[in-house]
């Protein structure tokens, strides 16, 4: 469940070919749980039905401002009170130019002007005019009022035309709108890294080892940072190209494990939290092969392998004063090993799962985890969606870091000092 569950959300749409799009938007809203009040101009009603839009929401469709059959009598100050965020998608030029003015001609702007929640424009508009030097007066204007723009997008326009002036995708545009809800959440302020993903140490030039991590833990956790207003790096690799990076996060690509400890030592100097999501390689090749190894005839291949880095113990040896989390991918024993893998690790916190369990897998959009922390408390999560997994995650790491703020960060229980 996203932080869009439970929101009052307005939703202006303003009169563009683009208008179709809202429908999708509000119906995204309604399916995560937010409460969607929309108002629409007058224009927008000729692209698109307050009906079609109430049918979506569940929930009154806003276009007079002098409508005697309104719920209350100035609906815009009860739309903009209660609101956490108003999103206007699309917003055409004029829109601009009537909020940076402060004109109030209509439901959508009026609301706008009697808001204090945080305001989202999607712009939506031809190029040339959103080129036009009046309209970028306008957006810097609106700008420096503190509202935020998500697009528009670049591609091909109502008019035949290639530019900027596209509205964002609606899974962009939540994005956007998600990580505006986070910036005063629990982690704002703070700088969370997560890697995701299985290394590949490469045999060869086609070939490479490598494990079934398909990276969606660590997507998860990383989206569920953003979420809480962190600002998150996510380190992934190849096995995850699929997948698309969550709105607002940074995202480096890394391939063999080493590359991985190289780019989390950097990220981490000025980071207050490492989830260390991916499943890197044990083993790598001592040497890779130049050009393909090709079949000998002898029926078999001997490889020489050796241990990769060890990714956490690196950024304890470095000194680095971030809490880490450990996850730990088991077949059998499963909390006895992620007993051993804190201390051997030294992290504050581990999350293990079974593979093997249904729901549990790689790949699965669920997971069944089980935390155990440095004081030796096991909690066993039910099997949950990945998002809600990393959420409850995301619960102690809060709680680590005022811990650790305070200067009473536990070490693991039993951990034995290096030499």
């Amino acid at each position: 469940m996203s932080n869009l569950a439970g929101k009052h959300i307005v939703l202006g749409i303003t009169g563009s070919i683009a208008s179709y799009k809202a429908a999708d938007i509000a119906s995204r809203l309604t399916q995560a749980g937010a409460l969607v009040d929309t108002c629409m101009t007058p224009a927008a009603t000729r692209f698109i039905t307050p009906l079609a839009i109430r049918a979506l929401t569940g929930r009154p469709v806003y276009v007079d401002m002098f409508d005697p059959e309104a719920e209350t009598a100035e609906a815009h100050v009860a739309l903009a009170r209660r609101a956490d965020a108003v999103l206007v998608a699309p917003a055409t030029a004029t829109t601009l130019a009537h909020l940076a003015q402060g004109s109030a001609e209509d439901m959508v702007a009026l609301t706008v002007l009697a808001t204090r929640a945080p305001v989202l424009l999607a712009p939506a508009m031809d190029n040339q005019m959103w080129e036009n030097p009046a309209t970028q007066a306008n957006v810097a204007r609106l700008r420096e009022r503190g509202m935020a723009f998500v697009g528009p997008a670049v591609g091909r326009l109502a008019s035949g035309h290639v530019g900027a002036g596209r509205l964002e995708a609606p899974e962009t545009i939540l994005g956007a709108l998600r990580l505006l809800l986070g910036r005063n959440g629990d982690l704002a302020g703070r700088h969370i890294v997560v890697t995701a993903g299985g290394t590949q140490e490469p045999i060869d030039p086609v070939r490479f080892i490598s494990n079934h991590s398909s990276g969606k833990m660590g997507f998860a956790v990383a989206e569920a940072a953003r979420d809480r207003g962190a600002r998150v790096t996510l380190i992934a690799t190849p096995a995850t190209a699929a997948l698309e990076t969550p709105y607002g996060v940074e995202r480096r690509t890394v391939v063999r494990t080493v590359d991985m400890r190289d780019a989390v030592l950097a990220a981490c100097r000025q980071a207050d939290a490492l989830v260390m999501a991916a499943a890197p390689a044990d083993f790598s090749p001592t040497a890779a092969a130049e050009h393909k190894i090709k079949k000998d005839g002898s029926g078999r291949l001997v490889l020489e392998l050796e241990e990769t880095p060890d990714i956490l113990r690196a950024v304890q040896q470095a000194g680095l004063d971030v809490v880490r989390v450990a996850f730990a991918a088991e077949t059998q024993r499963v909390v006895e090993y992620a007993r051993e893998k804190l201390l051997r690790k030294g992290v504050q916190l581990v999350a293990a799962n079974d593979v093997t369990a249904p729901g549990a897998g790689f790949g699965t959009d669920t997971n069944l985890v089980t935390l155990i922390d440095a004081a030796g408390t096991v909690e066993a999560l039910p099997l949950l969606p990945k998002y809600d997994v990393a959420m409850r995650i995301l619960d102690r790491v809060v709680a680590l870091l005022r811990e650790r703020d305070a200067g009473s960060l536990p070490a693991p229980a039993g951990a034995v000092p290096e030499g």
